[in-house]
């Protein structure tokens, strides 16, 4: 009810005109100020706001938990892999969901010292790759 009487002047009509909309905007941008802010002085508040690349496809292996997680579909982690040029998945050494919302595909041939994926959130369970086999060379590692 409060919120009712907020959004209304005293006359009852809703207050429209030029002062409302910069009052709404100036909220806006001092609430992402606030956020911003606090995000680089609190850990638990940049975690909280900020994103994380998250590791889908692990050696040739789809994680289904982080898929889920970032509601990501297999097929959409096959498209990334087949507008990379790979045809296959045991060809990959992994694919990351960046903070952007792009997928990067790293292939075997390209994992170098695997440096590239600090900082990528890796979420395994016992359970994330039910149904599908190791893939033969494997470590079982992230190339960290």
């Amino acid at each position: 009810m409060q919120g009712s009487r907020l959004g209304r002047r005293r006359d009852g009509r809703r207050p429209d005109g030029p002062v409302a909309r910069t009052f709404a905007l100036g909220s806006l941008v001092a609430l992402q100020f606030v956020t911003a802010w606090a995000s680089v002085r609190f850990r638990g508040v940049r975690r909280l706001v900020k994103a994380e690349p998250t590791l889908l496809l692990h050696e040739g292996r789809l994680l289904h938990e982080a898929m889920r997680g970032q509601r990501v579909t297999p097929d959409e982690v096959r498209q990334a892999i087949r507008a990379q040029g790979t045809g296959a998945l045991e060809l990959v050494h992994a694919v990351v969901l960046e903070t952007d919302g792009s997928f990067s595909v790293i292939s075997r041939s390209q994992r170098g010292s695997g440096s590239a994926m600090d900082g990528v959130r890796e979420r395994r369970t016992r359970h994330h790759d039910v149904g599908q086999q190791p893939v033969p060379g494997s470590s079982g590692d992230c190339g960290r």
